[in-house]
């Protein structure tokens, strides 16, 4: 068959079925956009990330880097020593808060000595004349032209940070002519960093070229053991791989989101070809009489499905880009874990993904149109000729054996583990589930028919005689509302879940009547010990619990976890989910870092503290919401006799009984005798967090009800399809004597009960999609567990108000039919 003849006589009546035609299309569109919009974001954000990582690098084959509280400046002096090295460079990484600003700034304390062969482009060039040794005077610092337009700050101009509770000034002497533009950072002399900011002895990272004819491999494999522990040889191409695994599972989850929605674009164009389909039987058949062959029929009928992915498709990788420029200016770029948080990228077309996402329209469409392609050469032309012949396409059969089938590979595949970190088992259980509710959807509907049984009324008989005869009918109608449906209800129980657990797990960690901390920067932000002794030895508070947290690297190439010191009081102060008597030293561990780690409750784990091994005896897991990639708890008198550091991060604060929230808040600020310190109360704390959920969770809302929203379309355009190709039985109901009111009564039992079975339907594999989802997915791609809390009352009010709007659109979908004369609607059987 011919391309012109197939799109005369096949796409070409996408034309004439405006309304289903554009529905489908925005189905797919959505579906696209969001899936690339999730793409582009990720890929920029990254690139931008990585590119500032790699400038920053600069020519170093390898860097040495450490916990974020740093290592021991002597394993600078071994590698620089080291005959496999040719130029070592130490370098301090500082996020500095500044005074009377929002925000931190990055500065690096660097050897300018050294800081030329590996790492040139944080040279700083001096505006005054004196050359780049200006950089040795500890009071001067060398700004990025990003920090300089951030801070608005010139030659000469002072910029004022703070070091625990100490404010440090600095001369702004010059900037970094070759940083990277957008990059916003200072550079000073290491020596002052490290005096100024109290880490004499410390760095972060050392920067390594190696010795020609060195390969990396070799470099790590000889260098390594005269590192502390803890300290790590890695490439920098290996801290944007350590982003990009950070942001995945969030960056998957949005993308299988973004797929669900196509999925219900998919459900649409099914509905649509169908209808299509069965209105054009006598078409297809006198087709086939004249000598098109069953093939040519189906490829026209996919070829019209594959036209509509392609249109939604080039509409939705419009949106997309409109959709990530929308998502930098309002949220930024981060897609979870906080990393990309200060990339600003831009929008960029990449043509691989684009072009793999306007494929996946197109089989989409394409797909949806197969199975009414199939229909429409299944019967005879004979057959299919004959007047009345419609009715057998939606007589439907039973396919309890098919449901079951794919229900118990939806339970099998929830034992299945994850790949690569990557719950793929999960998201096939998702997919088999929804194919088990949509199959079952016959048997639904004609047990929810039965129930009609009871009424005597003529309407009533007749509405469960036509869906007892054609069950089918209610399969085109609520397949998009089945699906739409499910994936509601299921993401109402686990967002309700989710959102239940993280108000108590908030609830749990937050103990205190207030908090109070010099700076969300655990490098530059500390309470010195005499300042907390201070506060503890007010009268208005009756006890402190300091935290002190730093990262620690406890599996060989493995992301850096949290470490939290703090009273434990044995895991009575941690939300623990599973508990053991530990013999020894212990250490909690939250369930991310036992699940990465591979340890359980009461075994051993080793950690790198102080550049040396500490075992630790695993006394329990505990719940944590805020850190995926793993946290870990040990004791802070444990922490202090390991490390010497007496230094406190957050410190809580439990008032005296009687004390009010002001007179101890007032008495805290005096302690600290206008030290720059901010003090924040749980309740607020709490509130910001659940804020945050809420609006993280909005877009999904949003794509939810964008789904319900076109499933609801589909009854629409199912019934006004539908009557139509019934005119002529309206005409025969008529002239035996039953009004227009009652046939579209009848039309609207037919809606309600067709969504009443949909939903039904809907609501049964939403909630065991929804085990799915907290039991397995979550737990695989975030590590976390939650107590299942179902919001009964809103599922509730949604089925109700669903089906009851699903019967208006059917009544009013059919008022078309109904303004035909009786006499012309019955004429084309004579």
């Amino acid at each position: 068959m011919k391309l012109r003849v197939a799109l005369r006589v096949f796409v070409a009546s996408l034309a004439r079925r405006r309304l289903a035609t554009a529905l489908s299309v925005l189905a797919i569109a959505l579906g696209v956009a969001l899936g690339l919009a999730v793409n582009i974001i990720h890929a920029s954000a990254l690139d931008e990330f990585g590119r500032g990582m790699r400038l920053l690098a600069g020519e170093s084959d390898l860097q040495a880097v450490g916990p974020r509280g740093g290592f021991d400046e002597a394993a600078y002096v071994r590698l620089a020593q080291a005959p496999e090295v040719a130029e070592a460079s130490p370098v301090l990484e500082i996020e500095a808060r500044l005074v009377g600003r929002e925000g931190s700034l990055r500065l690096y304390g660097i050897d300018v000595f050294r800081v030329a062969g590996t790492t040139p482009r944080l040279l700083p060039g001096s505006d005054e004349g004196t050359g780049r040794l200006a950089i040795l005077e500890p009071h001067r610092v060398f700004l990025s032209a990003a920090a300089r337009a951030e801070l608005g700050l010139e030659t000469g101009d002072a910029l004022e940070v703070l070091s625990g509770l100490d404010r440090r000034t600095f001369t702004v002497s010059g900037g970094v002519p070759a940083a990277a533009q957008g990059e916003a950072f200072g550079v000073l002399d290491i020596a002052a960093a490290q005096d100024g900011f109290g880490r004499v002895g410390m760095l972060t990272r050392v920067d390594l070229r190696l010795t020609p004819g060195v390969s990396v491999a070799t470099a790590r494999e000889r260098l390594s053991p005269s590192l502390p522990a803890g300290v790590e040889l890695r490439t920098p191409d290996e801290g944007v791989d350590q982003a990009a695994r950070l942001s995945r599972a969030y960056r998957v989850n949005m993308s299988m989101l973004a797929a669900i929605a196509l999925l219900t674009g998919g459900f649409l164009v099914f509905s649509a070809q169908w209808l299509a389909v069965v209105r054009r039987r006598a078409l297809f058949a006198f087709l086939r009489a004249l000598g098109m062959t069953r093939g040519e029929v189906v490829r026209g009928l996919v070829l019209e499905g594959a036209a509509v992915g392609l249109v939604g498709g080039l509409i939705g990788v419009g949106l997309a880009h409109g959709f990530a420029g929308a998502a930098f200016a309002l949220v930024g770029a981060d897609l979870g874990a906080g990393l990309l948080s200060a990339s600003e990228p831009q929008v960029s077309f990449r043509l691989l993904p684009a072009s793999a996402h306007l494929a996946l329209g197109i089989m989409v469409g394409a797909f949806g149109a197969w199975l009414p392609a199939r229909e429409a050469v299944r019967r005879a032309p004979a057959r299919a000729l004959r007047a009345g012949d419609e009715v057998e396409a939606y007589r439907g059969r039973p396919r309890g054996a098919a449901a079951a089938l794919c229900a118990a590979l939806a339970v099998a595949a929830c034992f299945v583990p994850p790949v690569a970190g990557l719950p793929i088992a999960g998201y096939a259980a998702v997919a088999l589930m929804l194919a088990s509710v949509v199959l079952v959807l016959p048997t639904v509907v004609a047990r929810v028919a039965a129930v009609l049984s009871v009424s005597s009324g003529i309407v009533a008989r007749l509405a469960r005689v036509r869906l007892s005869a054609a069950p089918g009918q209610a399969v085109v109608a609520g397949a998009g509302v089945v699906a739409s449906v499910a994936l509601a209800v299921a993401m109402a129980v686990m967002v309700s879940s989710f959102r239940v657990s993280l108000d108590d797990w908030l609830t749990r960690v937050l103990p205190a009547d207030v908090y109070v901390r010099a700076s969300p920067s655990a490098q530059s932000g500390f309470l010195p010990s005499a300042a907390v002794g201070r506060v503890a030895s007010l009268v208005q508070v009756a006890s402190v619990i300091p935290l002190r947290y730093d990262t620690v690297r406890a599996d060989d190439g493995g992301l850096p976890m949290t470490l939290i010191a703090r009273p434990a009081e044995d895991g009575a102060a941690l939300p623990l989910v599973e508990q053991v008597n530990a013999e020894g030293p212990a250490a909690w561990l939250s369930e991310a870092a036992a699940d990465l780690l591979g340890v359980a409750p009461g075994e051993r784990v080793t950690l790198p503290l102080a550049g040396a091994e500490h075992t630790f005896t695993v006394g329990g897991v505990w719940r944590d919401y805020a850190r995926q990639h793993g946290a870990i708890v040990i004791e802070l008198d444990e922490w202090r006799r390991i490390t010497g550091d007496e230094r406190t991060n957050d410190l809580g604060v439990l008032f005296a009984p009687g004390v009010a929230a002001e007179e101890g808040r007032a008495a805290i600020v005096d302690a600290f005798d206008g030290a720059p310190v901010e003090l924040t109360d749980p309740a607020s704390i709490r509130a910001t967090s659940l804020e945050i959920f809420d609006r993280t969770f909005l877009v999904t809302w949003l794509m939810e009800a964008v789904a319900v929203a076109i499933g609801l379309f589909g009854i629409v355009t199912t019934f006004a399809a539908l009557s139509l190709a019934r005119a002529r039985e309206f005409g025969v109901l008529r002239h035996l004597g039953l009004e227009r009111r009652r046939i579209g009564s009848l039309l609207a039992i037919e809606g309600g009960v067709t969504a009443l079975a949909g939903v039904t339907s809907g609501v049964a594999g939403g909630f065991a999609i929804a085990a799915i989802l907290i039991y397995v997915i979550n737990r695989q791609s975030f590590h976390w567990s939650m107590d299942p809390a179902v919001p009964w009352a809103m599922i509730a009010v949604f089925a109700l108000g669903l089906v009851a709007l699903a019967a208006l659109a059917a009544r009013l979908a059919g008022a078309r039919a109904m303004r035909r004369d009786a006499v012309l609607a019955v004429k084309e059987d004579w």
